[in-house]
């Protein structure tokens, strides 16, 4: 059976704990003072300011999805400065003594930070470059793949086999980008090889109707055909025509374009790619010891 006091801490507890008292409020106070100012620029601020960069930047996935993280970093930081000054412990910024840590802390960044500083700034110019967006196909000197995000130091990428790589910012920014599906309509271009032996302008006839017929073929510009070379065993035709890559899947066109081709070609009783003749001449001799 439990008698009244005796859950009570011992007396000398109080004392004890005493010194600690104005530290536990402190930390209190911090935490309480950084999670509103966190939580309301987070709830309420940067909703308001991502529908006003988005609606002024319909174009501009990037710098919609580069807004909310900075902005939230900045909270971030923002709100564990007020948390400081709200625990008393503002004083940091007007001491004497804290700007020799300022410069000291200055020195260690400009020094071991400068990659990390250079990516950042990377990122911030490839953010503010309407060209290069979220959901961008683009390929640069050490791959290809769609944009998926933009962060402080690098970009995050997801090639054609669904793998993601994360590309240093300073390396997209230093190296030449292309972006082949970067506009409305994006021209393909497939090579087929005839024989001589058979009717070229019916190849070329061929070849266009099967550009034509696809399923996502603009009719404008017109798809075209023509003659590309003359080798020395067969005749390199093309044709050239023209879709819109906003629908994806461009290696599934191609795909479908040269079976389809193929298909047509023996229906018209044309030799896709026949192989080159050749004429050897000439003789064997065997020479060798008879065995005894």
């Amino acid at each position: 059976m439990l008698v009244p006091g005796q859950l009570d801490p011992p007396a000398g507890w109080s004392e004890a704990l005493e010194p600690y008292e104005p530290l536990v409020v402190d930390v209190a106070v911090f935490t309480l003072a950084t999670a509103a100012v966190y939580l309301l620029g987070r709830l309420v601020v940067v909703p308001v300011v991502l529908r006003i960069v988005e609606s002024r930047n319909t174009n501009n996935p990037t710098l919609v999805s580069a807004t909310d993280t900075y902005l939230t970093v900045a909270f971030a930081g923002f709100a564990v400065l007020v948390g400081l000054v709200a625990a008393g412990q503002g004083g940091f910024l007007t001491n004497t003594d804290s700007a020799i840590l300022v410069a000291a802390l200055t020195f260690v960044f400009g020094v071991a930070g400068q990659e990390v500083l250079g990516s950042l700034i990377s990122g911030l110019f490839l953010v503010s470059d309407p060209d290069f967006n979220v959901g961008d196909w683009i390929s640069w000197p050490g791959g290809q793949g769609t944009v998926e995000a933009v962060d402080f130091r690098v970009t995050r990428i997801r090639t054609a086999d669904n793998e993601t790589l994360t590309v240093p910012n300073t390396e997209l920014t230093t190296n030449a980008l292309t972006r082949p599906f970067g506009r409305e309509t994006y021209r393909i271009t497939e090579q087929a090889y005839v024989s001589y032996a058979e009717d070229t302008e019916r190849a070329l006839y061929e070849l266009r109707e099967v550009a034509a017929n696809g399923d996502r073929t603009l009719d404008e510009p017109a798809p075209t055909s023509r003659i590309m070379d003359l080798g020395p065993d067969s005749i390199t035709v093309e044709a050239e025509f023209w879709i819109d890559p906003s629908e994806g899947g461009i290696v599934d066109v191609k795909s479908n374009f040269r079976r389809r081709l193929k298909r047509r070609f023996e229906d018209a009783d044309l030799t896709l790619a026949p192989p080159s003749g050749r004429e050897l001449s000439g003789s064997v001799a065997v020479e060798g010891q008879a065995a005894e």
